[in-house]
């Protein structure tokens, strides 16, 4: 393949456009912690709680809608192995903003937490809230290969590079933007990258659809003409599998500091819940062209373009098919203004316990740089962008979701509790096995059976992880507080101070705009993205 000199040009000045966004947020950030009576966290890491309605449902927006989302539904659609039907990310992600608008918004945003892991420290103290926190630092690191696959296969088609050098080049890219701008970089280059996708996309999609080397879609949709149909099928042993997969993608997005992070930092409570709301429709809207894009590539001839066969399932090349459609499928000044839907950023996220103002700045940048290189790292173990979008939203799952739902709707959760259900589903989830990191099915539910050389299983196994962690943490939490309320333990033995525990509530004050107690037990875990 050719190296695209146009494509590549575009690609480097939207780079450049980034960095440039960087470099002004970082100034941005600075006059404003001179001129503001907020801390200097809120500033760096919540835009000073000033985001409003229109801002807010851009970055909430592009927080799921990038490179990752575009590239990830359309490899979906196509993957004759999978198809529409298995590719509901757009369906999901809406629904994670409805459910989270509706129930997690208002205790977040009315309590004033800088981070997710806030209530944590304030009712189980910085020793618990650090182990507990391991997973979301893990979840949040699974999405740097994510996003650098996503762009670094665009990349790799337009310019005849080997893959693995692309992702270092926009790894690179990556971390020196966010270095430089904190939030206010992460919100304005959401403006423009949702900009560009909505525009971008939508003006390559008529295109694409007018192309002659493919059979109408409504016709391949549930016929075999090129490759099997692009709706996809479910087997009935796969019901249960289908369920859960959809729960874990859709719930447990909300167990992201990614998406508190933005009801965080809105300007109030009300503004929080609309974002939510109003997101929820956006992204179901900007699903639209990936999905066709997708049935486009499934129902194409190949032989008829410059592609040529074999097809780019049949090479390996599935999770770069909407670049290919774009360079192959569409006029050359539309094929420029598709490159820009793969502006996208990279997500870190990192613990601190204590530091003062310098320290934090030179944590938070050495920090950043080693969650971006580890991150580039495993893009070694898969090339898929969504089996790393899946094991992240099965960690959050299976394992955050029960400990952030008992500490934001169950007043009886303690330390007892949430250590026991951390284990409880930590160690099933193992046991259940992962093949991205090789490891084997030890635990198997019934139905499980052998394909392909490993063991598929067909219970809904994510659900069952979360369900006994959610159930373990209440029981183990009331039978602890029964036993020590009640004196039938020596207080002695109280490690986690169930006697003198507070709620998550406590300390914080109830307006918004005014910042929660953070002295001691109460400072915030800090824990950031870009």
């Amino acid at each position: 393949m050719a190296v695209h000199i146009p494509g590549l040009i575009m690609m480097f000045l939207f780079y450049l456009l980034v960095l440039g966004i960087g470099i002004w947020a970082s100034i941005k950030s600075k006059k404003m912690e001179k001129n503001t009576h907020s801390g200097q966290l809120e500033v760096s890491f919540l835009a000073n709680r000033k985001v409003g309605l229109v801002m807010g449902v851009f970055t909430m927006t592009a927080t799921w809608v990038g490179g990752a989302f575009i590239i990830g539904v359309a490899e979906s659609v196509y993957d004759p192995t999978k198809g529409l039907i298995w590719a509901l990310i757009p369906l999901q992600m809406s629904v994670s903003f409805i459910i989270g608008g509706l129930f997690f918004a208002k205790p977040m945003r009315e309590n004033n937490y800088i981070t997710m892991m806030d209530p944590f420290q304030r009712k189980y103290g910085k020793t618990l809230t650090a182990v507990l926190a391991i997973i979301p630092f893990i979840s949040e690191l699974m999405w740097v290969p994510v996003t650098l696959i996503s762009l670094g296969v665009t990349i790799s088609v337009f310019s005849d590079l080997p893959l693995s050098l692309c992702i270092w080049i926009s790894a690179a890219v990556a971390i020196t933007y966010t270095l430089l701008g904190g939030l206010y970089s992460v919100v304005f280059t959401d403006i423009v990258q949702l900009s560009l996708v909505f525009c971008s996309l939508w003006l390559c999609t008529p295109f694409v659809l007018a192309s002659d080397v493919y059979t109408d879609i409504t016709k391949t949709a549930f016929n075999n003409t090129s490759q099997a149909s692009w709706i996809g099928h479910i087997e009935p042993d796969d019901v249960w599998r289908w369920i859960d997969n959809f729960l874990a993608m859709s719930v447990g997005n909300l167990a992201f500091q990614d998406f508190h992070q933005r009801i965080l930092s809105s300007s109030s409570t009300s503004t929080a819940r609309m974002i939510c709301f109003i997101a929820a429709g956006v992204v179901l809207i900007i699903g639209i062209p990936p999905v066709l894009i997708g049935a486009v590539a499934a129902s194409t001839d190949w032989n008829s373009t410059t592609y040529g066969s074999p097809s780019p399932y049949e090479r390996g090349e599935a999770a770069m098919v909407l670049p290919i459609i774009l360079l192959h499928l569409t006029p050359t000044t539309r094929k420029k203004c598709g490159h820009s839907t793969f502006l996208t950023k990279l997500r870190f996220a990192f613990l601190l316990l204590q530091a003062s103002h310098r320290e934090l700045q030179w944590v938070i940048r050495v920090s950043i740089a080693v969650v971006g290189l580890v991150g580039t790292s495993l893009t070694h173990l898969n090339s898929s962008i969504l089996a790393f979008w899946i094991l992240s939203s099965d960690l959050t799952y299976t394992i955050t979701l029960p400990q952030l739902i008992c500490i934001l709707f169950i007043r009886v959760s303690n330390g007892y509790g949430a250590i026991t259900g951390y284990v409880v589903s930590f160690v099933m989830r193992v046991l259940c096995g992962e093949p991205v990191f090789n490891l084997p099915v030890i635990l198997r539910f019934p139905g499980c059976t052998w394909k392909d050389g490993v063991y598929i299983q067909h219970w809904p196994f994510k659900t069952i992880c979360m369900l006994s962690a959610l159930i373990s943490i209440v029981m183990i939490s009331y039978v602890a507080s029964f036993l020590f309320n009640k004196d039938i333990l020596p207080e002695r033995w109280d490690v986690f101070k169930v006697k003198h525990q507070k709620t998550p509530t406590d300390g914080a004050k109830g307006c918004d705009g005014e910042k929660a107690a953070a002295t001691n037990e109460n400072e915030p875990m800090l824990e950031t993205d870009c």
